[in-house]
């Protein structure tokens, strides 16, 4: 198991940016793919972005592909969401996931540990 703590969250306008952390605890980060995913009021959650154990692969949802970067620090147990160019349809709630795994995963399913989530709400 890994706890999972995301923040950075906030209110941004429109074209403006927001970095996401998500802090892991525990010792076997370097053991998890981390995900993140977004769920708006009144909709499922989806995918966002995801990034494997070792950092080498990186898998973004068509709708943030060129405006979002998922990165990974392990000496700091920290995984990274750079979003620019954001648009009003990117405001949800935003989570961060991890799953003991050599893949890419991108399915809700997939995840076994998340964070609480952090609110970003981007202004037109």
């Amino acid at each position: 198991q890994v706890q999972l703590v995301e923040s950075g969250g906030g209110l941004v306008q429109a074209g403006g940016s927001l970095r996401l952390s998500c802090a892991a605890s525990g010792r076997t980060f370097s053991s998890y793919a981390m995900g993140w995913f977004r769920q708006a009021a009144g909709k499922e959650r989806e995918f966002v972005a995801t990034i494997s154990r070792g950092g080498g692969i990186t898998y973004y949802a068509d709708s943030v592909k060129g405006r979002f970067t998922v990165s990974r620090d392990s000496a700091k147990n920290t995984v990274y969401l750079q979003m620019n160019s954001l648009k009003p349809e990117d405001t949800a709630v935003y989570y961060c996931a991890a799953q003991n795994t050599f893949g890419v995963p991108s399915t809700t399913r997939e995840y076994d540990n998340w964070g609480q989530g952090t609110q970003v709400t981007v202004s037109s």
